[in-house]
């Protein structure tokens, strides 16, 4: 895992350790050696440390005035034990969200579990961007099968295109405008 490096081909349009609205405005990151693991397994010393034991991310881009947001996610998602949701929703959502955010895509491909408790916090997070989505592109068929069975789908979009999307390939204003397009062709 300490291989899996966050998406760094876009960090001439954006680096959340230099934009001072971000969460991980001025954050240092240790070069030189792996101080982050997920249980015993060392992970990439870029990944962002947001309070869960488990589950880490990046911001690999924020578009302020189109008020999207791109977030790239490694780890087990583990609401039942470590409720990281919680942790997510309060330590980097609702900051997010304060700048004006609305739209989220969260790349799940290196998730590798998630285990649910309730969709509290979910709800909210919906709720809070109304006149926004939240989608979930490239997440595991088993992590997908484990927020349908909670329900959790009904405020996270999945499936589809979302499911197997070569976004790296795109540049981020083409990966927004293209989900942002299946979206809109799923409530037209």
């Amino acid at each position: 895992m300490h291989e899996i490096e966050p998406y760094y081909k876009w960090r001439d349009d954006y680096i959340a350790a230099e934009d001072d609205k971000s969460p991980f405005y001025e954050t240092q990151y240790n070069e030189f050696s792996f101080d982050k693991k997920i249980y015993n397994f060392l992970i990439h010393p870029q990944w962002d440390y947001f309070g869960s034991d488990t589950l880490y991310i990046k911001i690999i881009f924020v578009d302020y005035d189109l008020n999207y947001a791109i977030i790239e996610l490694i780890g087990e998602w583990n609401d039942a034990i470590d409720n990281d949701i919680m942790l997510l929703k309060r330590e980097i959502i609702e900051s997010i969200v304060g700048e004006g955010i609305d739209k989220f895509i969260l790349i799940g491909e290196n998730v590798l579990n998630f285990h649910s408790s309730d969709d509290c916090y979910y709800e909210e997070w919906f709720q809070e961007v109304e006149d926004g989505w939240i989608a979930g592109i490239n997440f595991r068929e088993h992590v997908i099968e484990e927020f349908k069975s909670n329900n959790i789908d009904y405020y996270i979009n999945f499936g589809g295109e979302l499911d197997d999307m070569n976004w790296r390939q795109l540049k981020p204003l083409q990966l927004f405008n293209k989900v942002e397009g299946l979206l809109m062709k799923r409530l037209g």
